[in-house]
């Protein structure tokens, strides 16, 4: 039967439950489990898609083009599980749901009351689109004491009766802080935190604790008497330097033995396996060489905006044995820089990276960004918004259109890159107006793209002619300018299997210099890093910095 693992926090926000929650799939799932990974955020937003990425971090796109918290992300990178639509909701989404299914009438002219029918809305997510997964590991978004997740936690307490406490394991992650002038760690809010949670009648059966160090024997037997748990159900989440670490940590200090003691699943479980793990920690232990990059983005004041993106250039680091050493640079500080001026901040770098993002904040840099790395070789790689100032920017230098830009970017540009109104999906046609909301109406999702054959694009992907990469985007490279820049040396060597939509350019004289309409960010893994990822760094690593 399957058994369900909930990942509540207490004390503080930002302890890291998308990291816990990841790590902990990944170490049920090197044991030979099946498992399913999916969270719950109490916010009001049907979904993060329209919250800026400095409120929220990133918005991750699964395989089925639902935006969602970037949590998701690192379950797909620790427990190497695609997510789904169904394994992400939002208490603006449960509210939605609510509400269209009272003015249906699907309520029987019941009176809508938050409980039953808010909670039962979530115990039917809770519930749905399972198919015998030995474990489903649900994260509860926000902190216990939280308004916004009263509902949620008291759906989750009438979940845990419904199928069974013994099938229901509540892992607690929570904040043991170190006072430096006691010089000790102090276990008070952490106990207060439990009994928060058991006022909306959840009893921890595992509390994780963030700190720096270890706890002594007798503070884990204080902190279990006062949690109402045993000894051994108290786990240290010990500070570490890399997060790859983590599942090994979680291991050494047994958290996946207490969860199968808790099903009573330890003596019939598989010993794990982990040699991929300390593979990966081997070689980041050891790297052989170092390279630097630049990423000229509009969101570098919060690194969570591109959280994908920083671990697929780990990832593609350790596939090449390297240390990536990554700058970022906020591409609104080149726009009041001359061309020169901003080669000059650019010349330390190895690889250029241009990331994607909305609006026109910072695009001027973008281009001057690009134009460097362009007319002086240096490697380079565009992504999504990247790769459409790459074209903006080839158009502007090479075809001579001063004013070209983007739609998005207001009518005073010649829009080289236009909205997208009308694309194909799963054999259906999708239809955009100009006045569609912004939620959810842009390309989301895995789409095919077919290579170019002996394209730098095809060679990256080992010859094959077509490939799946996730999109999210509403504005698309203009297909009438690409004789033009073909005839000037940038050639679409990806496009839409109807020849439609581009979806790679590059420019084959260059020793690398490539964008992407897509995002491979999404689909990396720390031991199976993105093919263009991997390949963009092992051409940085070529590529000799020069002080001339």
């Amino acid at each position: 039967m399957t058994k369900y693992v909930f990942i509540i926090g207490g004390v503080v926000s930002s302890l890291g439950k998308g990291i816990a929650s990841a790590s902990t799939g990944a170490l049920l799932k090197a044991r030979g489990y099946s498992v399913r990974m999916r969270k719950m955020d109490p916010y009001l937003n049907v979904d993060p898609g329209t919250m800026s990425p400095y409120q929220h971090g990133e918005v991750f796109v699964t395989e089925d083009g639902a935006e969602t918290d970037l949590d998701l992300g690192h379950y797909e990178r620790f427990a190497d599980v695609n997510c789904h639509k169904t394994d992400s909701i939002s208490g603006g989404k449960i509210y939605f749901n609510v509400l269209q299914k009272e003015r249906r009438g699907d309520y029987l002219g019941a009176t809508v009351q938050a409980i039953p029918h808010v909670t039962n809305e979530i115990k039917e997510f809770l519930r749905s689109d399972l198919h015998g997964e030995d474990f489903v590991l649900y994260e509860v978004g926000g902190t216990v004491g939280d308004i916004e997740g009263t509902l949620f936690l008291e759906a989750v307490r009438q979940f845990a009766n419904e199928v069974g406490r013994q099938n229901v394991c509540f892992l607690f992650l929570t904040l043991l802080p170190y006072i430096s002038t006691a010089g000790e760690l102090k276990t008070k809010p952490t106990q207060h935190a439990v009994r928060t949670l058991m006022e909306a009648g959840i009893q921890a059966d595992i509390l994780l604790c963030r700190s720096k160090m270890n706890l002594g024997p007798e503070e884990r037997r204080k902190l279990a008497l006062f949690c109402n748990v045993s000894p051994e159900d108290v786990i240290m989440a010990l500070d570490v330097d890399n997060i790859y670490k983590i599942p090994l940590v979680y291991h050494e200090q047994g958290l996946d033995v207490q969860i199968l003691k808790h099903f009573n699943m330890l003596e019939q479980a598989p010993e794990p396996d982990l040699s991929g793990w300390n593979k990966i920690i081997h070689t980041c232990s050891n790297y052989e060489k170092d390279v630097k990059i630049a990423v000229v983005g509009k969101y570098c004041g919060l690194l969570e905006a591109y959280k994908s993106l920083n671990e697929a250039l780990v990832h593609a680091g350790i596939a090449n044995h390297a240390k990536v050493k990554v700058t970022w640079l906020e591409a609104e500080q080149f726009e009041d820089l001359s061309q020169e001026q901003v080669n000059e901040q650019l010349k330390p770098y190895s690889g250029i990276l241009i990331p994607g993002g909305f609006g026109v904040r910072g695009i001027e840099g973008k281009i001057k960004a690009i134009r460097y790395a362009r007319e002086n070789k240096v490697p380079f790689f565009g992504i999504c918004l990247g790769m459409q100032m790459a074209v903006v920017e080839a158009c502007r230098s090479l075809l001579g259109i001063e004013n070209a830009g983007s739609a998005e970017f207001g009518s005073h540009y010649i829009p080289v890159v236009s909205k997208m109104k009308v694309w194909e999906q799963d054999g259906k046609k999708q239809i955009r107006a100009d006045n569609s909301d912004l939620g959810g109406t842009m390309r989301l999702g895995a789409y095919p793209c077919v290579l170019k054959k002996g394209s730098l694009a095809a060679q990256i992907y080992n010859g094959v002619t077509e490939i799946q990469e996730r999109h999210r985007h509403r504005y698309e490279v203009d297909m009438s300018y690409a004789q033009q820049l073909a005839e000037h040396g940038m050639e679409i060597s990806g496009k839409s299997p109807d020849d439609l939509l581009p979806e790679i350019v590059e420019i084959p004289e260059h020793p690398f210099f490539i964008g992407v309409q897509f995002h491979p960010e999404f689909t990396s893994r720390p031991g199976r890093p993105n093919p263009i990822f991997k390949a963009f760094i092992e051409s940085a690593l070529k590529y000799v910095v020069t002080d001339s």
